[in-house]
């Protein structure tokens, strides 16, 4: 099953930043549903198409390949697309509602918000209505997350409970704090990435599995 898929009581789990074959095959084989590929040259999770489409080559069909990029020019995208297959765009840049439906064409895609204090997510949510999902992340300079958490009271509650079917929680998660933001926040599915690594852009089937464990405790309670 895709990330993007609503299953009650579940959420859905995207492992993102993966570099190597060993740590693809961890993810695989712990059900996750989906995994992210960096096209970012100046972040240290940062894939070549050609790698991206090695390392997706040993996923299996209904898992998503998620092509995270950040203000790519016409040329970066047509290389990423000759290469493989990505089944899930996420625009971590300040790409426009427009150019983001325009590359993803008929692929589901997802907005990164960068949220800190003033930080509007009806105004967000409305201009960015047609993606498939938001996610939503720590504001820092550059772009994406830092590995930081955001405070996630302020994501006002009435938006939170009308939104969480679409909304990717991101953003410095891990073991130990993943439990709370699904009992918060209720998204339909959580991404991590610093909070599986050992070193940038080498995850720990350990920490992998804790992260699953954690999300899958989350539901018990």
């Amino acid at each position: 099953m895709g990330l993007l898929t609503r299953t009650p009581g579940k959420t859905r789990i995207k492992f993102c930043g993966l570099t190597r074959p060993a740590d693809v095959d961890a993810a695989v084989g712990m059900g996750v549903d989906a995994l992210g590929f960096v096209f970012y040259p100046p972040s240290p999770r940062a894939v070549s198409p050609e790698l991206a489409a090695t390392l997706s080559a040993r996923m299996p069909g209904g898992m998503d390949v998620v092509g995270l990029v950040v203000n790519p020019s016409d040329a970066e995208v047509a290389r990423i697309q000759e290469r493989l297959t990505i089944t899930l765009w996420q625009f971590h840049g300040d790409e426009s509602p427009e150019r983001c439906a325009e590359i993803a064409g008929n692929t589901p895609w997802m907005k990164a918000a960068r949220i800190s204090p003033g930080f509007d997510l009806g105004d967000f949510s409305i201009q960015y209505q047609k993606a498939h999902a938001w996610l939503l992340d720590a504001f820092v300079e550059g772009y994406g997350g830092g590995g930081h958490v955001f405070d996630w009271s302020l994501i006002p509650p009435t938006w939170a409970k009308e939104n969480a079917h679409r909304v990717v929680l991101s953003g410095g998660l891990n073991a130990h704090n993943v439990g709370e933001g699904i009992t918060r926040l209720a998204p339909l599915a959580v991404d991590v990435s610093s909070g599986i690594e050992i070193a940038k852009g080498q995850k720990s089937p350990e920490l992998m599995r804790a992260f699953v464990d954690a999300v899958q405790l989350a539901h018990s309670k």
